[in-house]
């Protein structure tokens, strides 16, 4: 007789064992031979060590498939429980370009062509520039990614910064502590943490610094590995602050840098050093480049118009600056 407890503190146990008990039943039918008892956030497995040693293997797939997704169907349990051939065409058949699953079974992915390259891009390289102008999805595609690699345990942390530009960087003379002071100009990423990572988890990961969001000066003197690593509102860093949050990045670290270059609040004195760094680094061997337009806009309808709008209005202006 073989006795074994495994622990399910990474995911949600009512996730785990179903509503009613419904997939833990599922797992008893499926090893009639053994003792399986639940206690709390334990699962105690008794019986022969042949049988014992399948269950748990069969369980770890299921552990691993809720801390990558959150979720997990009784009939996807079913197919774990059965055999590898219908677990692979199960996952071919309903990934669909899935990126996370998010709270309450939501299922973010790339909506986009250009979205889908980000995707592509990122994979493949360690750093990726996405432009474009606003409601494109390049910076909750950024997040997207970033979460996934998180939780295929690729990278230990996730880093989001932004240049809060809007205060000179210079917080001190707004009201309450540093997190209240920076809050308004991250509330973006916070957005899309929040569509994608549950809020008990999320607060967990923000307690514990596995997510970390700070603006962009706080990113001094610092070296980022072991993380995915995204700047937000690139267009506002300047050129100095650009090539300081670059050589940041560790050996085992990826960054993903967002921008709309058609949105720089820098004063006029200033240049931006997103412009400069898409520039020499374009064609960079591990550095990806991608543009989206307003193609990509997966706002209200009228985003896309309100944008075309500008576009043809700021051309008109700088037709007549040339005559």
């Amino acid at each position: 007789m073989t006795e074994s407890i495994i622990n399910l503190d990474s995911v949600n146990p009512i996730e785990f064992f179903g509503v009613n008990n419904g997939k833990l039943d599922l797992l008893k039918k499926k090893f009639p031979l053994l003792k399986i008892l639940s206690r709390g956030t334990q699962l105690k497995l008794s019986g022969a060590q042949e049988e014992v040693n399948v269950a748990q293997e069969k369980i770890t797939q299921i552990i691993s498939y809720l801390e990558r997704n959150g979720n997990l169907s009784e009939g996807y349990f079913e197919q774990i429980l059965g055999d590898e051939e219908k677990i692979d065409n199960f996952k071919e058949n309903n990934s669909n370009e899935i990126l996370v699953f998010g709270p309450n079974g939501r299922n973010v992915r790339a909506r986009t062509a250009n979205q889908k390259r980000m995707v592509a891009l990122g994979d493949k390289n360690d750093i990726v520039f996405a432009i474009g102008p606003a409601g494109t999805g390049k910076t909750y595609t950024a997040v997207a990614l970033a979460v996934r690699a998180l939780k295929n345990k690729a990278v230990r942390k996730i880093i989001l910064t932004r240049p809060a530009v809007e205060a000179g960087e210079n917080l001190g003379f707004l009201p309450g502590d540093l997190k209240e002071k920076i809050d308004p100009y991250l509330r973006p990423l916070y957005d899309a943490l929040d569509d994608m990572i549950p809020a008990d988890k999320l607060t967990y990961f923000m307690t514990n610094r596995v997510i970390e969001i700070a603006p962009l000066a706080y990113m001094r003197g610092r070296t980022l590995d072991n993380a995915f690593i995204i700047l937000d509102e690139a267009q506002n860093a300047t050129d100095l602050q650009m090539k300081m949050f670059l050589t940041r990045i560790g050996s085992s670290a990826k960054a993903i840098i967002t921008g709309d270059l058609t949105q720089i609040d820098l004063p006029k004195n200033m240049k931006s050093g997103l412009v400069k760094a898409t520039r020499i680094l374009r064609n960079v061997d591990g550095i990806g480049y991608l543009e989206l337009d307003e193609e990509d806009v997966v706002r209200h309808r009228l985003v896309k118009a309100i944008i075309k709008a500008y576009d043809a209005a700021d051309a008109a202006v700088k037709e007549k600056e040339e005559r």
